[in-house]
């Protein structure tokens, strides 16, 4: 006598084994899609033609002093400066939050380069090329917990060439921050 259950449970079995060799056989056709803010023409990201690097600073508890984020943008590439010089650009833009006894006083964005494209022939655009940093004022609070801290940052930014401006994105950064 065969079992009443055997034959559900077979096609339950290759119904499973059925749905996952569609999935794995789609899988394997799809193409796969570019991260999210890449120009779907050429692949260009505003955060692959920018390189930030956070330099590491220390405060003495109850003193101020000045920290660094060093941009590095790719040759044949510029970001908008901050300011921008028209309204509807979109500025690099530093937003650092406050830690424990560390308070963000301001950020000091450089002048830019003044500098003709094409795309905005009307007037010269304020932008960064090359290497140029970002400077940012903390002060330590004199309650502040003496060791190594981590400010949490977020860094905007549009690449643009010569000749067209990507799709601007938005990188994560951490800060060291030592209290003395």
């Amino acid at each position: 006598m065969q079992n009443e259950y055997a034959w559900p449970k077979r096609c339950r079995l290759l119904s499973a084994i059925s749905s996952i060799a569609v999935c794995l056989v789609v899988a394997a056709c799809t193409k796969p899609q570019p991260p999210a803010n890449t120009d779907q023409k050429t692949g260009v990201t505003s955060v692959g033609v920018v390189k930030a690097t956070p330099v590491a600073t220390s405060i003495i508890k109850g003193e101020s002093a000045e920290a660094v984020v060093r941009l590095k943008i790719t040759d044949g590439y510029h970001v908008n400066a901050n300011p921008p010089s028209l309204a509807y650009l979109i500025p690099t833009q530093l937003d650092l939050k406050p830690a424990a006894g560390i308070s963000v006083d301001f950020i000091t964005y450089p002048d830019g380069l003044k500098k003709k494209f094409s795309f905005a022939p009307e007037q010269p655009l304020s932008v960064y090329e090359g290497e140029t940093d970002l400077k940012v004022r903390l002060t330590a609070a004199k309650t502040a917990q003496p060791g190594e801290h981590n400010l949490s940052a977020k860094l905007r930014v549009q690449a643009c060439d010569d000749q067209v401006c990507y799709p601007p994105g938005t990188m994560d950064l951490t800060l060291p921050v030592t209290i003395k």
